[in-house]
Parts: structure tokens; C-alpha cells; sequence
């Protein structure tokens, strides 16, 4: 049975560390040390450690902060979490631990009477989408370009881009709470489909299976949209560089032009469709404002 821990003394940081080291390599500007994991904690912080036995099999960071943007109004007006990094070994992924340790960094925040926690993470990482927005019902309407830099291998950049969405989660927010209790009525992709909501960039099947990226952007028909992305990007990655690549111009580009229109990340769909293994964000529109259209041909 895994238990969820808090760690608060410096010597157990030190498996924190070596945690981190088996997605981030041993690159010193990727792994939070130990002395800084044991400031954190220590000083509002938290860092939640998951446990198989004596074994730590998970780890996730957060620290108090504040909205840099507003810095004109009290520190306290913008106060958030930023959930700073999460690591599960890979052979303890797909078992529900990423989203128990956010649940407990959600008890922590509202603990400490903080409404809002947000953290980065690569837009093209399905399994990362599907649990940030789906299951725990954040949303994203902030695209970051290259947000760490084009150099460095130790997992920050990837392929010569280090492009991130920007997650919100409103730890007391209706929405929010609906979906962790599932008690809200999520809809498939077949009955937004079914809806006439318009698949923006369809993808098509290469010659060796590997999704293609859409030619042109298409226009929403409404008030909702579905932006698609790979369902394995990491495979591409290994397979595929310059793919990987085009797929990462392309989702740049698509989410440039959808989220200026008003658009903004309520949902994440993966489904089986026309034969294939699909992943889509459903974008839904806040405001009216002109949408130009994106012709991917002239990249």
C-alpha cells in the first residue's frame, strides 16, 4: 500500500534528490537540491513524498508565492502555490499516486486558506494533460513559449524547445470539486463530436503510423473547440525527431491563434477515433474576438 508522507527533515530530502534524477538526469539545473527542498518545507513550503514500504516512489514540490504581474497590490491579493516539480518512478506510473499527491498538496492549500495552485508542464504530454485538466480540473489559458530556454539536456529543453502551458487550479472551486468527487457529468468525445464541435487540426497517419500534423488550422464552428495533439509524443520523440519538431511548431501556432481568440483549456479528451489513438484539448471561448486562421504550409 503506498502512504503519501510529508518530509520536513533534511536528511529525507536526500531520496528527493535521487528521485528526481531518474527523469532529470544528473543535470545541476534540473534537480532541486537538497538544502533548497529543506528551505522550502521548512518556510510555507511542502514536499509530499510517496512511499512503497521504505521505498520512495513519488515526490511532489510546491511553495508559496505570488502573481508577479500584479505587483502593485499586496502580496497577500495574489497569493498562490506553484507546484514546482513531481517525479513517480516509471514503474510505479499509471497507478493513481501523481493524483493523490496533488490531492494532499490541495489539502495543504486550502489548509493554509490559498484558492489558486499553478504549475507548467509540456503541452504535447497527453498523460500529463489528461491528469492536470481532466481529472483534476484545472484549466489553462497561458501558452509559454520556450519558458526555460532552447539549450540543455537535462529534460528542460527538449529537442531545441522548452514550450509550456501554464495550469490554474482552483482548489474551492465548484468545478474543481465536481471533478475530484466525480460528480460532474464529464461528456465524451463522441458526444462533443456528436454536438458539432469542430476538430481544429486533424491529424492523418503517415506512412509509418505516426501522426501527421494538420496543413491549415480550421475555424471553430462555435463557442467550443478541440485541439489535437499526439497520443504518445514521447514515442515521436525517439522515433521522430524532426516530427516531434513540426508537431511542436504546429501546436505553438494553433494555441497562439485559439487562446488570442478567447479561447481557453476546459478539458482534455483520449479516445479511440477513426480507428486510431486520438488526444484532444477541448477549448471553450470566454469572449467574442476575431479568430485569423492559420495556414501550418507557410512554417
Amino acid at each position: 500500500m503506498v502512504e503519501i508522507k510529508t518530509l520536513l527533515a533534511l536528511h529525507e530530502m536526500k531520496a528527493a534528490v535521487e528521485l528526481q534524477k531518474v527523469y532529470w538526469g544528473d543535470d545541476l539545473e534540473s534537480v532541486i537540491p537538497a538544502h533548497m527542498l529543506f528551505s522550502l518545507a521548512t518556510n510555507g513550503g511542502h514536499v509530499l513524498a510517496a512511499f512503497d514500504g521504505p521505498q520512495m516512489v513519488g515526490v511532489l514540490v510546491g511553495f508559496l508565492g505570488t502573481n508577479m504581474e500584479e505587483q502593485d497590490r499586496p502580496a497577500m491579493a495574489n497569493l498562490h502555490i506553484a507546484s514546482k516539480r513531481m517525479v513517480i518512478l516509471p514503474e510505479y506510473r499509471g497507478q493513481g499516486i501523481g493524483y493523490r499527491l496533488k490531492l494532499e498538496q490541495r489539502r495543504i492549500a486550502m489548509r493554509q486558506g490559498v484558492r489558486l495552485v499553478v504549475w507548467t508542464f509540456d503541452p504535447l504530454l497527453a498523460t500529463n494533460a489528461h491528469l492536470n485538466i481532466r481529472k483534476l480540473g484545472g484549466i489553462s489559458y497561458r501558452y509559454l513559449e520556450d519558458y526555460y530556454g532552447t539549450e540543455g539536456d537535462g529534460g528542460l529543453a527538449r529537442l531545441g524547445s522548452s514550450d509550456r502551458l501554464q495550469v490554474e487550479w482552483w482548489v474551492t472551486n465548484r468545478r474543481v470539486d465536481e471533478r475530484i468527487n466525480g460528480t460532474r457529468g464529464d461528456l465524451s468525445l463522441k458526444q462533443y463530436l456528436d454536438a458539432a464541435t469542430v476538430i481544429t487540426n486533424p491529424s492523418t497517419p503517415g506512412a509509418d503510423g505516426l501522426p501527421q500534423p494538420a496543413a491549415s488550422l480550421v475555424r471553430p464552428g462555435g463557442g467550443l473547440a478541440l485541439l489535437e495533439i499526439p497520443a504518445d509524443y514521447e514515442a515521436i520523440s525517439r522515433q521522430a525527431a524532426e516530427l516531434a519538431r513540426a508537431w511542436r511548431g504546429h501546436i505553438r501556432e494553433a494555441f497562439r491563434a485559439l487562446l488570442s481568440a478567447g479561447y481557453v483549456i476546459t478539458d482534455f479528451l483520449h479516445d479511440q477515433y477513426e480507428g486510431r489513438q486520438r488526444a484532444f484539448y477541448l477549448l471553450s471561448q470566454t469572449n467574442v474576438q476575431q479568430f485569423e486562421q492559420v495556414d501550418f504550409s507557410r512554417n
